[in-house]
Formats: structure tokens, sequence, C-alpha cells
């Protein structure tokens, strides 16, 4: 090699043998950009998300009350048809107004209005008009307080165990005078 070769070509360098790359764990610079970014939109996102899923929910609400009054409504609507009916009218006012026709005599009870139960009903049938007309002459005959022991009397108690404890609570009487007597 001449001077001149040497010269014209460059200086050769040393060069360095390739650095071997750490696998996982690393994090580059574009990594880390990636993830603020992305934590970024998470955050601005978040709130507009959580807003829209509250009106979503208020918009839920609103229409079941709204069905609800389109359902009010329709029975007003049902009601007012009723109201609008001459005869309902005149059957509501004799029932809530006591209202009565020219030439009808109007009665009104006073007291309480309680339902007859079938079991109360088939007693009623059992004993005959006549029966309890006679009891209640000799009721009226007896005094205020004969009443109390006619009505017991008359009554027996319904229940066999009501009818077993008088009859013990009359034994324990039996017993009891038979021991005032031994005295």
């Amino acid at each position: 090699m001449t001077a001149t070769e040497t010269e014209d070509r460059p200086p050769q360098v040393a060069s360095r043998p390739p650095t071997p790359r750490k696998q996982g764990g690393s994090f580059t610079g574009r990594a880390v950009i990636l993830a603020v970014v992305i934590g970024t939109l998470v955050l601005a996102l978040a709130v507009p998300v959580r807003s829209w899923l509250a009106q979503r929910a208020q918009i839920a609400s609103l229409r079941a009350d709204v069905e609800a009054a389109e359902s009010r409504v329709a029975d007003l609507e049902q009601q007012k048809q009723r109201w609008e009916d001459p005869a309902f009218v005149a059957a509501e006012a004799r029932k809530r107004l006591h209202f009565v026709l020219p030439g009808e005599i109007g009665y009104v009870t006073l007291g309480t209005e309680q339902e007859i139960t079938s079991a109360e009903a088939a007693d009623a049938s059992e004993e005959s008009w006549y029966v309890s007309l006679w009891d209640a002459v000799q009721k009226a005959d007896a005094g205020p307080g004969a009443v109390a022991k006619a009505d017991a009397k008359a009554k027996p108690a319904k229940d066999p165990k009501a009818n077993d404890t008088k009859a013990k609570d009359s034994k324990a009487k039996d017993t009891g005078a038979a021991k005032d007597n031994a005295e």
C-alpha cells in the first residue's frame, strides 16, 4: 500500500461489538408516553361517561313515571265516562247521599255495618222466628241483670275446648262449694 492509498481510505475505527438489548421489564420512552396519553384520555372521558350513564338512568325513571301517569289518565278518563252516564250518577246519589225518588221513603240505619259470616247465617237460620221472639220476651221480663246470664245459658260455646274449660270450672265450683259445706 502506498501512502496515497492509505490517505484516501477513511481511517478504520475500531467497531464495538453490538450490545444485546434487555428483554422484558424495560420501558421505552414511547411506551411511557403512550401510557400517559391513554391515562389522560381515560380521566378526561370518565366524567362525561358517568354523566351519560346517570342521564340514561334518569331517562328510564322518567319513562316509568310517564307510563304511570298515562295509566292514571286512562283510569280517570274511564271514571269520567262513567260519571257522564245519568244512571250511574243516580245510583251514586242514592248510595252516597241517600237520595230517594219522589214517592219513596228513605231509611237510614245507624251503627256499624257488619258483614254476616256464613257461620252466623247458618246459626240464624237454625233458630225459628218464634223462638227468638220468645227469648226476647223472656229477657225483657227478667230485667237487665238477668239478660247477661240468659245470654250465657242460651248460646253454648262452639269451641269444644271452651266446653271442657266450662266443665272444669263448674267442677271446681262444685268442689269448692263442697269444701265450704264440710267446714
